[in-house]
């Protein structure tokens, strides 16, 4: 799911990137693709945005961030609590009625309540679920009208809402239709700071849920009034397990309500800086200690899009959690960056990549007199990163003829035979039997279909040329006997660097086929990048003279 940002939090993140302010022009770029519009134009159009949004002000000629000073302790601030009933969940529905209470130093003080006329027919499912009359209703206020007079009773206090996401949309699509703007204050939710202070693995964050655990005084009915006094009083429950956290101030009690993904989306400045290259980044902690090592095509589209997601991986989560620095290194090609964050990788081993790339989770086949076991010693049948897929293949193999184990990668293989031996046992009714051969000759299909593929890699022989991070430089990728031999930096000219990138291919060559786990990672990689070639990636022989030519090529 991504993380929806609107014009506000993408101005936000200009103004925060270019050191606290933006120009007129920088911001109608970045939010307009306005690239020559007149001062006065774009300034019209950025208005709408900065003077709808707290975070935002007009520093003289810029837009810069607002600052406030008013940071209350819990005790003394001010919250209104609210909620709307409406005639529907759809964005083309109205709001037809509002409840208020307020919350005044921890004790409820005042409520708000009116109808409001939606100036649409009341939908009878609504009518049967909150008791709400139609012809009430038509004597009502309008929208806009109910909604200036609650806005005037919540004054500067906080607003509170459960699921606040919902019942402020609402108010936005009013407050838009009547004035043009929204609401330009947050709303805090109680569902976010339910579950945040209330860490129960099955935890129910439902208003009523919520009324029954704390035992609210008033029930909640699907009626507004009586839905925000029961949430003005959870909400005092909730501030008093804040506050046994640390919580001392209206802020303290934000950040607690904020989501993971806003929580992760407010670290974003970490980013900041990253270019549009290829390279490798570190995510570092508290201790400057690495978490997760990756790479990239363009730096600063795969940073920031980590804080705009909340699709990660668990462990990958885990490290933006905790991320304090990122550090990243530039290179020329999204090649070098993969062989690049797999030496990383192996050399400081970070948590998050731990699982992906940990030592002992690559096995081999491996002959043992007439059948094939799973072993650690390396043999041209590995690795298999899965050992329980390897441990399947083993036992479709168990009993297999030699004639069928010395061709187990060529087209003789015993899969034709497996293949009959399946359709026999489920011919005979035999399910049981049949499952479990099933599933044998799927992790061995697995296995050959990726043995197959290292092998026709280990048979490579070639020079890979890829740009460098200098102006006029190439990087050029020695790939020879299942391995990459070396890489090297030319130039126009560079005969030393060339022989010796050559003469590491040859010392290779000469010591014979590697399957070590790290050389089979290298390789895949290698064919990946064949496969999908980037424009700029180009393969040549082994040879000096070819190599020495495309370099004063490219060059010129």
């Amino acid at each position: 799911m991504q993380l929806v940002l609107d014009a506000a939090d993408r101005l936000v993140e200009l103004v925060e990137e270019r050191g606290g302010a933006a120009t007129v022009a920088e911001a109608a770029r970045a939010l307009f693709a306005l690239r020559s519009a007149p001062d006065t134009l774009a300034r019209s159009l950025l208005d709408d945005v900065v003077s709808s949004d707290a975070r935002l002000a007009w520093l003289g000629s810029v837009v810069g961030l607002a600052h406030t000073e008013d940071d209350p302790l819990l005790e003394e601030a001010t919250f209104v609590v609210f909620d709307l009933e409406t005639t529907g969940l759809s964005a083309a529905d109205r709001i037809c009625e509002i409840g208020a209470a307020r919350v005044r130093a921890l004790e409820l003080d005042g409520r708000f309540e009116t109808l409001v006329n939606p100036q649409a027919p009341l939908p009878g499912a609504i009518a049967t679920l909150t008791g709400l009359d139609a012809a009430e209703l038509r004597r009502a206020p309008p929208a806009s009208a109910a909604v200036r007079r609650f806005l005037e009773f919540a004054g500067d206090a906080v607003l509170v809402a459960h699921n606040a996401r919902f019942d402020r949309g609402f108010l936005d699509r009013e407050l838009r239709r009547s004035s043009g703007r929204r609401l330009a204050r947050p709303v805090l939710d109680t569902v976010s700071l339910a579950r945040r202070l209330l860490a129960e693995r099955e935890l129910r964050i439902s208003l009523k849920a919520l009324a029954h655990r704390f035992d609210t005084s008033v029930q909640p009915c699907h009626r507004a009034l009586p839905d925000a006094q029961a949430t003005a009083e959870i909400l005092l429950v909730l501030i008093g397990l804040a506050q046994e956290r640390g919580a001392r101030t209206m802020s303290d009690l934000v950040e607690l309500a904020v989501p993971r993904e806003r929580r992760v989306y407010a670290k974003r400045s970490l980013a900041h800086g990253a270019p549009p290259r290829p390279g490798v980044y570190l995510f570092r902690g508290p201790r400057d200690e690495v978490l997760y090592v990756g790479r990239a095509r363009d730096l600063r589209a795969r940073l920031r899009s980590y804080f705009r997601s909340e699709s990660q991986r668990p462990a990958v989560a885990a490290a933006l959690a905790a991320v304090e620095r990122i550090d990243w290194r530039v290179l020329g090609s999204e090649l070098e960056a993969g062989l690049a964050e797999l030496r990383l990788i192996r050399e400081l081993q970070p948590p998050a990549n731990a699982r992906q790339f940990r030592a002992d989770r690559y096995v081999y086949l491996r002959r043992r007199g007439e059948g094939i076991v799973v072993s650690s010693t390396p043999t041209e049948l590995g690795p298999i990163r899965s050992r329980r897929r390897a441990e399947l293949a083993a036992r479709a193999l168990a009993g297999a003829p030699p004639e069928e184990l010395e061709g187990l990668l060529g087209p003789r293989g015993p899969l034709p035979r497996l293949r009959a031996k399946l359709r026999e046992l489920s011919d005979c009714l035999r399910y049981e039997d049949a499952a479990r051969l099933r599933d044998r000759i799927a992790a061995l299909e697995g296995v050959i279909r990726d043995l197959r593929r290292l092998r026709k890699l280990r048979a490579l022989e070639t020079c890979l040329l890829v740009p460098g991070t200098e102006a006029g430089a190439q990087r050029a990728v020695f790939v020879a006997a299942g391995r990459v031999c070396a890489v090297r930096t030319l130039g126009p000219g560079t005969v030393l660097e060339v022989d010796a990138g050559l003469a590491e291919t040859r010392a290779a060559l000469a010591a014979g086929i590697s399957f070590a786990p790290e050389h089979a990672d290298e390789l895949t990689l290698v064919g990946s990048a064949l496969g999908h070639p980037a424009p700029e990636l180009e393969r040549l022989p082994l040879s000096r003279e070819p190599i020495l030519h495309r370099c004063v090529r490219r060059a010129a």
